[in-house]
C-alpha cells in the first residue's frame, strides 16, 4: 500500500488543513480519529475533541519513536526503492525544540532537523491495514512516518507536535503585527486554542502568555510612559505580574508605568487597581532570583540619589500600597470580624472609620462587704465559695488608683484603648496567627519595604506621620511577627532626634494608644522587657517632653512599667519616678511609699532618691511613717524583682498585695509570709503553685482574701488552704479544681 497517497476522495485520512495565515490559525487544528476508524468531520477544533474524547496528555519535549521517510517517486529507480516492500523503520530519540523537530543521532532519516514550518500537515493514519499506531507528517517532497508503541503515546505525539506547529506559526505572524485588527483576531484564537488543549503543562498556558508580552513590550509600552493603564489592562498587568513575575516585561514595561503611578498624586481610592497593580508589581520583583536587593534598588531608585527625594508623593503612595499589602495579610481573620469591612471594600479605598468596642461581659455580683475589700488590680476576677453549686464570677475594671492620681483624664470617661479591643486578657501579649505561605510572604515583603523606607532620613519624618494614628488591622498588631518586624521602624522613630518625628510616638490624642503604648511593658507588641520603650522615654524626656503634663501621663498609663525597669536599674526610670515624687505627681501615699521602696531597691537609685530628700524632706516625713498599706508589683515582673522591691524598704503595714498577670512562682512564697499583716493576695494569672499554697497555708493565717484565677495549682494545693480559718473569698476560675476538691472545700466552709 502507498503511505504516500492524497487525504481526497473517498479516502478516511483527515481532510488536510489550509496554511493560510491570514486566516485563524485555530482552524488548522485536525482531530484524531476515532478508535473504531469512522472518520471524523474535517475542520474539527480543539474544543469539539474534549467533548468527543476527554482524554488529558503531557506535553511531550523528546521522547523515543521509529521514522520513516517516504520520498516522492521521480524514476523508475526511485519508484522501486520507496516501495513498501524497502520500506524500514529507524529508531530515533526525537525532541521537539521551539523551531524544529530534531533526533538526538542526526543519522539516516533525521539527518538534519524539520523545521515547524516545513511540515504542511499532521495526520494520524487510521484506515484498515495501516501501520498500527502510526503519525504522518507531510513535507515538501514527501512524507514521514511516526510509529509510537501505542495509541496513547501516538495521539500524545500528535497532539503535541500540532501544538508546537501552532506556536511557532504564531510567534511569526504576531512578532511582525500588520494591521491591529488582524493581531486582536489572533490572539483570541490563540487563547482559544491554549484553553480548549488537550495537553496539560504550565507551558500551554505561558506559551501565548510569552507572546502577548513581547507584543505589549514593543507596540503599547511607548503609550504607558505618559498615561495610566486602564482599569482592565491593570487585570492583566496583575495577572501576569502574579504568574509570570520573571518575565523581561516586568522589568521593560511594568517598571516605568509603576515609577508614574508613584511619582503623580494618585487617589488609590478612586483607583484600587492601580494600587494592586503596583502591589503586584513588587512581590514579582521580589520573585526575581536578587529578591529584597532588587525591591531596595527599586526604592533607591524612587528616592534618587540625592539626599532628598525630588518628588513629594513617592512616600505616601508607596505607604498605601504597603497598607494594602499587609490588609490583604490578614484578610481571613477581618472579615471573620462583626460588622468588618471585606477586603474589596478595603482595596477600594471604602472603609469608614471604625468605632467597634469589645463586646461587654456581664458581671455577677458577690456580697457587697466582701467587693470593698478586694484587691485593687486592673483587671479583677473573683470566686466566692458559697453554699450552692454555683461559682459566681466578678469581672470588673478598677480604676481607683488612676481616679486617686493627679490629672483630668483620671476621672474622664474615654475610648476603651487598642489594647483592650485586642485582649480579653492582659496576660495574654498576642494572639496565635497562621498566615498562609503567600500571605506571609507578602507580609515580609512590605514590611521590609517600612524598613527601607525609615532608613531615609528626608522621609523618616513624614513615614512617622502616617504611621501615628497605628493605620494596621488590629490582628497585625497582635501578630508576633508583624510587632518583632515592625520593631526596627519604631527604633528608628525612638533614635531619631528631631521633634517632628519621636513625638509620633505618641497617640494622636487623649485615651488612644501610639507605639509609645504598644511596645512598652505588657503591651501587646514588647518582646524585650522594655527595652525599646526605655529608649523611647529617654529620647522625650531628653528633648522638650520634660515637662508635668509628660510625667502625668507616664504615672496614670504606664506607671507600672517604669517601676519594673526603676527595679532593674534602669537610670531613665529612676530619673522618672524623682521626678515623679518632685513634682507631686502621685498624691496616693500608699502608690508614693512604692515608688520610693524601687528607688531604695538599687545603687543609683538610692543616690537619686538622696539628693531628691535634701531638697524635700517631707519625703523622709512620710517614709517615718511606716511603709504602705497596699502595693500592686508591675506585669511581667519576677521572683527577683519582688525580692529586691520587699528588701528595700519597711512593709509590715502591708496589707493588700497584687501580683496579678506577673511572672512569680512558687518561690515568691519565701518573701510573702515575711508580711504578717497580709490580708488580701492577687495572684491572677501567675505560675504560683502547690509548693507556695502549702508555704502561705502554714505562715499567713490572717489571710483574708486570695485570688487563684489561671493559676496551675492542683487539688493537692487548694486542699492544704482548709487550714487558713480567716479566708473567707477564694477565686479558683480557670485552675485544675476537680468536682470532688470543689465539694470538699463546701463542706469546710471556706
Amino acid at each position: 500500500m502507498d503511505f504516500n497517497r492524497s487525504s481526497g476522495g473517498g479516502s478516511n485520512l483527515h481532510n488536510q488543513h489550509q496554511t493560510d495565515e491570514g486566516k485563524p490559525l485555530l482552524g488548522e487544528v485536525s482531530a484524531p480519529g476515532p478508535p473504531d476508524g469512522n472518520k471524523m468531520g474535517a475542520g474539527l477544533g480543539r474544543r469539539a475533541l474534549l467533548h468527543c474524547n476527554g482524554m488529558r496528555y503531557k506535553l511531550l519535549q523528546e521522547g523515543d519513536i521509529q521514522v520513516c521517510v517516504i520520498r516522492h517517486p521521480r524514476t523508475f529507480l526511485s519508484k522501486v526503492l520507496s516501495s513498501k516492500f524497502l520500506r524500514r523503520l529507524e529508531p530515533h530519540h526525537l525532541t521537539l525544540t521551539d523551531k524544529s523537530l530534531a533526533s538526538a543521532t542526526p543519522t539516516g532519516y533525521m539527518e538534519n532537523a524539520i523545521s515547524y514550518s516545513a511540515i504542511e500537515d499532521v495526520q494520524l493514519l487510521s484506515w484498515e491495514n495501516a501501520p498500527k499506531y502510526c503519525l504522518q507528517l507531510t513535507i515538501p517532497g514527501g512524507t514521514i512516518l511516526l510509529q509510537a508503541a501505542n495509541s496513547y503515546l501516538r495521539d500524545q505525539w500528535f497532539h503535541s507536535l500540532q501544538w508546537k506547529k501552532k506556536i511557532y506559526k504564531y510567534r511569526k505572524v504576531l512578532s511582525n503585527p500588520s494591521r491591529w485588527e488582524v493581531v486582536l483576531k489572533e490572539i483570541r484564537t490563540l487563547v482559544d486554542m491554549a484553553l480548549s488543549s488537550p495537553l496539560q503543562d504550565d507551558s500551554i498556558h505561558q506559551a501565548p502568555l510569552e507572546i502577548v508580552s513581547k507584543l505589549l513590550s514593543e507596540a503599547i509600552a511607548p503609550l504607558l510612559e505618559n498615561n495610566h493603564p486602564p482599569p482592565d489592562l491593570c487585570e492583566f498587568f496583575c495577572k501576569h505580574c502574579r504568574e509570570r513575575p520573571r518575565s523581561m516585561v516586568v522589568i521593560e514595561v511594568f517598571t516605568p508605568v509603576v515609577q508614574r503611578i508613584l511619582k503623580h498624586n494618585m487617589d488609590f481610592g478612586k483607583c484600587p487597581r492601580l494600587r494592586l497593580f503596583t502591589q503586584e508589581y513588587i512581590l514579582a520583583l521580589n520573585e526575581l532570583n536578587g529578591g529584597m536587593e532588587v525591591v531596595k534598588k527599586f526604592i533607591q531608585s524612587m528616592h534618587g540619589p540625592t539626599g532628598q527625594c525630588p518628588h513629594p508623593r513617592v512616600l505616601p503612595n508607596l505607604v498605601a500600597v504597603c497598607l494594602a499589602a499587609i490588609y490583604s495579610c490578614y484578610e481571613e481573620f477581618i472579615n471573620s470580624r462583626d460588622n468588618s469591612p471585606s477586603l474589596k471594600e478595603i482595596r477600594n479605598g471604602c472603609q469608614q472609620p471604625c468605632e467597634r468596642k469589645p463586646l461587654p461581659l456581664r458581671l455577677m455580683r458577690t456580697n457587697p462587704d466582701l467587693v470593698s475589700q478586694e484587691v485593687t488590680s486592673p483587671i479583677e476576677t473573683r470566686i466566692k465559695i458559697v453554699n450552692s453549686s454555683e461559682i459566681h464570677v466578678d469581672l470588673e475594671r478598677n480604676n481607683v488608683v488612676n481616679q486617686k492620681l493627679k490629672g483630668p483624664a483620671g476621672g474622664s470617661e474615654s475610648e476603651p484603648s487598642l489594647i483592650d479591643c485586642l485582649l480579653v486578657s492582659p496576660a495574654c501579649s498576642t494572639m496565635s496567627f497562621e498566615l498562609s505561605p503567600q500571605a506571609d510572604r507578602v507580609l515580609v515583603c512590605y514590611v521590609e519595604i517600612l524598613k527601607m523606607l525609615s532608613d531615609y532620613d528626608d522621609w523618616r519624618p513624614a513615614l512617622a506621620s502616617l504611621l501615628q494614628p497605628i493605620p494596621f488591622p488590629k490582628e497585625a498588631l497582635a501578630h508576633e511577627k508583624f510587632t518583632k518586624e515592625l520593631k526596627y521602624v519604631i527604633q528608628r522613630f525612638a533614635e531619631d532626634p528631631r521633634q517632628e518625628v519621636h513625638s509620633c510616638l505618641l497617640s494622636v490624642r487623649a485615651g488612644k494608644d501610639g507605639w509609645f503604648q504598644l511596645y512598652s511593658p505588657g503591651g501587646v507588641a514588647c518582646d524585650d522587657d522594655g527595652e525599646l520603650f526605655a529608649s523611647m522615654v529617654h529620647i522625650l524626656m531628653g528633648s522638650c517632653y520634660k515637662t508635668k503634663k509628660f510625667l502625668l501621663s507616664l504615672a496614670e498609663n504606664k506607671l507600672g512599667p517604669c517601676m519594673l525597669l526603676a527595679l532593674r536599674g534602669s537610670q531613665t526610670m529612676v530619673e522618672i519616678l524623682c521626678l515623679m515624687l518632685e513634682y507631686n505627681i502621685i498624691e496616693n501615699n500608699d502608690t508614693q511609699l512604692q515608688i520610693i521602696s524601687t528607688l531604695e531597691s538599687t545603687e543609683v537609685g538610692k543616690r537619686m532618691y538622696e539628693q531628691l530628700c535634701d531638697r524635700q524632706r517631707e519625703l523622709k516625713e512620710l517614709q517615718r511613717k511606716g511603709g504602705p498599706t497596699r502595693l500592686t508589683l508591675p506585669s511581667k515582673s519576677t521572683d527577683a524583682d519582688l525580692a529586691r522591691l520587699l528588701s528595700s524598704g519597711s512593709f509590715g503595714n502591708l496589707e493588700n498585695l497584687s501580683l496579678a498577670f506577673t511572672n512569680v512562682t512558687s518561690a515568691c512564697a519565701e518573701q510573702l509570709i515575711k508580711l504578717p499583716s497580709l490580708k488580701q493576695l492577687n495572684l491572677w494569672s501567675t505560675q504560683f503553685g502547690d509548693a507556695g499554697l502549702r508555704l502561705l497555708s502554714e505562715h499567713l493565717t490572717s489571710l483574708q482574701v486570695l485570688n487563684l484565677c489561671e493559676t496551675p495549682v492542683t487539688d493537692a494545693g487548694l486542699l492544704t488552704l482548709s487550714s487558713m480559718k480567716s479566708l473567707c473569698s477564694l477565686n479558683m476560675n480557670s485552675t485544675k479544681l476537680s468536682a470532688d476538691t470543689y465539694e470538699d472545700l463546701k463542706v469546710r466552709n471556706l
